[in-house]
């Protein structure tokens, strides 16, 4: 059977292929290693390049129905979503890179310096991260629109479905709820620390 499908030409192979597994299977057998390469060439990581062909692939298969043959063949489609989806990858590692420098960069920028308390770099990231965690969910939300992702007030309120207003009060609400929480955690290890003196002495 696979003989018989290797031996089709293009076009029929990929009508074979709307229902046929097998049939889809020669044709990623005909395309693979040249997406790969591809996607390879792009992102000059074996990994990266072989996730991009598995969902390229993976995404053919789940609309070959929508397919329309066109010369000169199926590859052109393949190639252009491979192309998306690296363009996709990119976006998602330039996002996570602004997060990741946003985080770093904008922690005093949330909460108007609530690290007062002298607390260590390493202390002041943890104390944050478990101050957010404490807050609501939507404040997390907005603050994290805001000032992880760099959202400007219009769009985050976009992303959040509320007006340009109501987002404003959200990340003032939200600010005064990290800061509060700030205070709280500050004040325990203020007692923690002088019970460790008392203990001590």
């Amino acid at each position: 059977m696979t003989s018989q499908l290797e031996r089709l030409d293009e076009r029929s192979l990929v009508e074979a292929a709307r229902h046929d597994a097998n049939a889809f299977a020669v044709l990623y057998r005909r395309y693979v290693d040249r997406i790969h390469a591809y996607a390879f060439r792009r992102t000059q990581s074996v990994s990266a390049a072989d996730d991009a062909t598995a969902a390229t692939f993976e995404k053919a298969l789940r609309n070959l129905d929508r397919y329309r043959w066109r010369e000169p063949g199926i590859g052109p489609w393949l190639f252009r979503i491979a192309s998306n989806e690296l363009v996709d990858r990119q976006r998602r590692l330039a996002k996570e890179s602004r997060m990741h420098h946003a985080l770093q960069s904008t922690q005093a920028a949330v909460v108007s310096s609530p690290f007062d308390a002298g607390f260590e770099a390493v202390e002041v990231d943890t104390v944050l991260r478990d101050a957010l965690d404490a807050i609501s969910p939507r404040y997390q939300r907005a603050l994290g629109l805001r000032f992880l992702a760099g959202l400007s007030n219009e769009e985050a309120a976009v992303a959040m479905g509320v007006s340009r207003t109501t987002m404003a009060v959200l990340v003032h609400r939200a600010r005064a709820a990290l800061r509060k929480q700030l205070d709280t955690s500050g004040a325990r290890a203020q007692s923690g620390a002088s019970q460790e003196e008392r203990v001590d002495e």
